[in-house]
């Protein structure tokens, strides 16, 4: 059985056991969560949400918060001889999959 979840603007495709990367989401290391955002069902049969599947759920539990890959950018002006160096972490959750309710 697996889900097609929605968070953080990003669709994901999880079942069981997975670990999942998600933007951040509030709570601690252990906490357990719960998505409600299920757009399908999949498996034997499948259900489809018009958006969400209704009464289904995905529950998983925090396993790590931390900053992400550093993305580097650079920005330069030729005629004036500028240029700026900047790079940016973002904050990520990791995610283990639990189970799938629906």
């Amino acid at each position: 059985m697996y889900a097609v979840i929605r968070t953080g603007g990003k669709q994901y495709r999880v079942s069981a056991n997975d670990t999942i990367v998600v933007e951040k989401l509030d709570g601690e290391v252990g906490d357990a969560i719960t998505i409600d955002d299920v757009l399908l069902i999949g498996g034997e049969t499948t259900r489809v949400g018009l958006p969400i599947v209704t009464g289904a759920s995905v529950t998983g539990t925090i396993v790590k918060q931390c900053k992400g890959k550093k993305i580097n950018g650079i920005t330069y002006i030729k005629v004036k001889q500028h240029q700026r160096h900047y790079g940016h972490r973002q904050f990520e959750t990791h995610i283990r999959i639990d189970g799938i309710n629906g």
